[in-house]
């Protein structure tokens, strides 16, 4: 496979608020009238309901909608996150606020809200309000070695517990990303059904008024819908079937036994529409085409795969509606893998993606490491991954997996398919490279340890990932783990996944 150059796909969407802001005098000066109790907006909530008061210390805002405070629109409203002790709690702060509720997370205690400055100011004064937090755009993380990883050696030489090859059957992986066409090749058992067992499009209205919907898309291609070709290509590399390419290439994902749920938030990311997807998975994972369809069928879902993030890394947000969710979503066995980033760095600053950092056992940040196409284990860390902040220990991706010159499904009309560098098959496949492309390598191989340990907790998935990984020696030198699981290092984390070997660790 060849090496391509990096390619991401940078989402330029605004909210509508930031689209028609005014300029930051005006804005200021509606916003610094907004918190005064003597203002005709406050005073009446304080009448009609009681529950502002004037000694109530304002909930924070979160970095970025602190950042663009003084830009939002006084006429259009804002979307924001609104969090509090309970559910019921932020729905009632919000609507006492002027705020319209669009979404709800209730396990979390978070509704998604859109109002004016004044008006998402005023919420932070209510009683039990924690957190408001903005609605940030994200982009996604735009290569299969499976030789580098030994997960190919791990199918061809163990069982899970269910006495079958090692490859992930048993296990769904919920992929939220741009979406995916369930009839392609890569994805056709051989009985000709798609290892896609769910395919949803959140809809989320463009004027953010309405809380995103979650539409069974069936067997359309809801990446078509979204213009993207991203979750197309992640898809495949998560549990692609065995395939023969016509130049006579044979191919497979990283769990090739495993089912798919794909939840398509559109090329176009915020991060409320992934959080919604997010929050989907949570309600649904035990079960996710419904409690009439078996397990057989439909499996639960275990891993999250997410490659998708803001632009430059940032600092880990622990009161974020995305952190809280992956938390819930650890607290009922369900691990979440992020792509590290496309920003490269030298250790000199953090450039992660924030959710990754998370060092709560089971959420897994991952770096993109090169094989070379040879699928040697003994190659680089790609330039264009991002890095952590030498000595920021919580800053550092947590593994390593293939991410350069991978070659997955695609469609050629696809903008991302595109893209790549080495078109095959009447573009139904092509070679990409990103952090995006290693995440799913991780995805796939959490399925597969799932399939050897059912029991195993998240936390015991990311520990055996970790202890067992391959010590690669190019990059920064590896150091002594505060957090436990031997030496990491800040650009490639504690080395290559190991499949053979973290199976190996897992079995009960």
């Amino acid at each position: 496979m060849r090496s391509t150059t990096t390619r991401r796909l940078r989402l330029g969407a605004v909210t509508v608020a930031a689209a028609t802001a005014f300029t930051s005098a005006t804005v200021a000066a509606v916003a610094s009238a907004a918190p005064a109790s003597s203002g005709p907006l406050t005073a009446g909530l304080t009448g009609a309901t009681g529950l502002l008061g004037s000694s109530q210390a304002k909930a924070p805002l979160s970095t970025w909608l602190s950042k663009k405070w003084s830009t939002l629109s006084a006429v259009s409203p804002t979307t924001v996150l609104v969090h509090a002790v309970d559910v019921s709690t932020a729905r009632r702060a919000a609507i006492a606020s002027g705020l319209a509720v669009r979404d709800s997370y209730d396990k979390i205690g978070v509704v998604v809200a859109a109002g004016l400055p004044r008006q998402i100011d005023a919420v932070r004064s209510v009683p039990g309000v924690t957190y408001v937090e903005g609605n940030q755009p994200i982009d996604m993380f735009l290569s299969t070695s499976n030789t580098a990883t030994r997960g190919s050696e791990a199918r061809a030489t163990l069982t899970g517990s269910d006495g079958t090859a090692l490859d992930g059957s048993g296990v769904s992986v919920a992929v939220i990303d741009s979406g995916v066409d369930p009839t392609h090749p890569f994805l056709r058992n051989t009985d000709g059904t798609s290892a896609v067992v769910k395919n949803l499009k959140m809809v989320c209205d463009p004027l953010e008024l309405l809380p995103c919907q979650s539409v069974d898309a069936g067997s359309l291609n809801t990446d078509l819908l979204a213009a993207g070709g991203h979750g197309m290509h992640v898809s495949g590399i998560v549990a692609g079937r065995d395939v023969t390419l016509s130049d006579g290439t044979k191919m497979h994902g990283a769990a090739p036994g495993a089912s798919i749920v794909s939840l398509s938030t559109g090329a176009v990311l915020l991060i409320v529409g992934a959080d919604s997807a997010l929050n989907w998975v949570l309600e649904h994972h035990a079960a996710p085409c419904g409690a009439d369809v078996p397990a057989t069928t439909c499996p639960p879902i275990k891993v999250t795969s997410n490659s998708y993030g803001p632009t430059g890394g940032g600092e880990f947000d622990p009161s974020s509606a995305t952190v809280k969710l992956q938390r819930a979503l650890v607290s009922e066995g369900v691990v979440s893998v992020w792509a590290n980033g496309n920003d490269g760095g030298d250790g000199s600053a953090n450039l992660s993606n924030p959710p990754g950092q998370d060092p709560t056992g089971g959420i897994i940040s991952v770096a993109s490491y090169n094989d070379h196409d040879t699928g040697t284990r003994s190659g680089t860390v790609s330039d264009f991954s991002s890095r952590g902040r030498s000595g920021a220990f919580g800053t550092y991706p947590d593994v390593s997996a293939p991410g350069e010159g991978i070659t997955s499904s695609c469609r050629i009309y696809l903008p991302i398919c595109t893209t790549g560098g080495d078109p095959r098959d009447n573009g139904d496949y092509n070679t990409i490279s990103g952090t995006s492309m290693a995440t799913p390598h991780i995805s796939g191989i959490v399925a597969q340890l799932f399939q050897a340990n059912p029991s195993a907790t998240p936390a015991q998935v990311e520990a055996a990932i970790k202890a067992t990984a391959w010590k690669y020696t190019d990059g920064a030198a590896y150091v002594s783990d505060p957090a436990g699981n031997g030496t990491t290092s800040f650009d490639k984390g504690h080395g290559l996944v190991d499949v053979v070997a973290a199976a190996t660790a897992i079995r009960p």
